[in-house]
């Protein structure tokens, strides 16, 4: 049993919100916190049970209205039914006693067409991530909260590759992470894509191309880290551009990929405007490669995108745990010079992360990182290059050279 940190928010969200959504991929864990949440009087129901899904379906309205006024109710699911957010609306406006609806998805609730209008004002979301490092190693996590504060942070962990190439192609899902065995932790993410598309996709998506989502999924695999052309995707898969742009909306909605935008200023012109896109887990993009510990381990190119990816997803969960808005961006301009991850805080400053998987640092290395710095200016909070070396170093005013190990302390 792992440690969930946002379950104190879920617990807090309840004492002053009628509706609270928790949303995330499939297999993350949302009914693991339900079930250590709910009373035992609460009522639970899922609309991955066919039967209940076809009684609901069939008079939504009915449906939220017979449900037992004095229980709090759980209801699991609910993208697969998107007409009882309305009939929710309806119950909520007549009696708006928090903590009444305790709802789960696997699809993120802010797209949901339905529901944009309906619960504005009566519910809020919570996403929630597959596990992060601290969550794996039960620690507090205090790297996120460092760097904001403009700290370099320390660890005593060093030269960690070996780690990190286990941990990459077991991914962070709660199953694949207990397993050891390779094969068959690339057994649990084949049969979970094979999930995905048969139920999910198909109960979301009005696409006619089912079987391609599989092959724009290994496709995107390829990519995870780096930028993403939509018309060189459309080409690979059969597709036209705007068909791929739609078909990655709907993974996006999923909780399957991420797009990194690209961070851009007024006062800089030669900016690229390209997104990046990153699969939300390693442990899913090794899988869809066929990619395990050996290849990896012998492919430093294959291991440094992995890294990127692994680094991105762990601080975007790390965000969540957190009170503090946060956006997260790439740079990258006309002359080439790129930074892999900037994090902008809500005064518009900015921390700028590279990643590299090797364990010496040149003064190449820092020419992204400087450049943004002469741009940015005072907006310029810190700068760090995580790398698989020995100990922290800085490099000047704001700049730092960091072990990775220290992203989990």
């Amino acid at each position: 049993m792992f440690t969930r940190f946002i379950e104190s928010k879920v617990r807090e969200a309840l004492l002053d919100t009628p509706v609270v959504f928790i949303m995330g991929p499939r297999q993350s864990g949302k009914t693991t916190i339900v079930k250590n949440i709910a009373h035992e009087d609460s009522l639970y129901i899922t609309f991955d049970d066919a039967a209940q899904l076809h009684i609901a379906q069939s008079d939504p309205v009915g449906f939220i209205r017979n449900l037992p006024s004095h229980k709090a109710i759980v209801l699991d699911e609910v993208q697969r039914l998107p007409d009882v957010f309305v009939s929710i609306k309806q119950s909520v406006d007549e009696n708006r006693t928090p903590g009444r609806f305790l709802l789960t998805g696997s699809a993120n609730a802010l797209l949901l067409p339905k529901l944009s209008d309906s619960l504005a004002g009566r519910m809020e979301s919570i996403t929630l991530s597959t596990l992060s490092e601290y969550e794996i190693l039960d620690r507090e996590p205090v790297f996120l909260q460092q760097i904001l504060q403009g700290i370099a942070p320390e660890t005593k962990e060093i030269r960690v590759r070996d780690y990190l190439i286990h941990r990459i192609v077991s991914g962070c899902f709660p199953e694949p992470v207990q397993r050891e065995k390779e094969s068959r932790i690339q057994a649990w993410y084949k049969g979970y894509i094979q999930t995905l598309i048969q139920k999910d996709i198909r109960d979301l998506g009005h696409i006619e191309h089912h079987d391609t989502m599989t092959l724009l999924l290994e496709v995107l695999a390829l990519y995870s880290g780096k930028l993403v052309n939509f018309s060189e995707l459309g080409e690979k898969v059969g597709l036209n551009r705007l068909t791929v742009k739609k078909y990655i909306a709907l993974l996006e909605q999923l909780f399957l990929v991420d797009t990194l935008h690209p961070w851009h200023t007024n006062a800089y012109k030669r900016l690229i405007k390209t997104p990046k896109i990153h699969l939300i887990d390693t442990g899913l993009a090794c899988a869809t490669r066929g990619l395990g510990r050996e290849k990896l381990a012998t492919h430093p190119e294959l291991f440094g995108a992995l890294l990127e990816t692994f680094i991105f997803n762990e601080l975007k969960k790390q965000a969540s745990f957190i009170d503090e808005g946060l956006r997260f961006y790439h740079y990258r301009d006309k002359d080439q010079v790129e930074v892999d991850i900037l994090i902008e805080n809500s005064l518009g400053e900015l921390i700028a992360i590279e990643i590299k998987s090797a364990a010496t640092i040149t003064g190449k290395d820092l020419t992204g990182l400087k450049k943004l710095k002469d741009i940015v200016k005072d907006k310029f909070k810190l700068g760090i290059i995580l790398y698989d070396g020995d100990h922290s170093t800085s490099f000047g005013s704001h700049l730092f050279a960091i072990p990775i190990a220290a992203v989990w302390g």
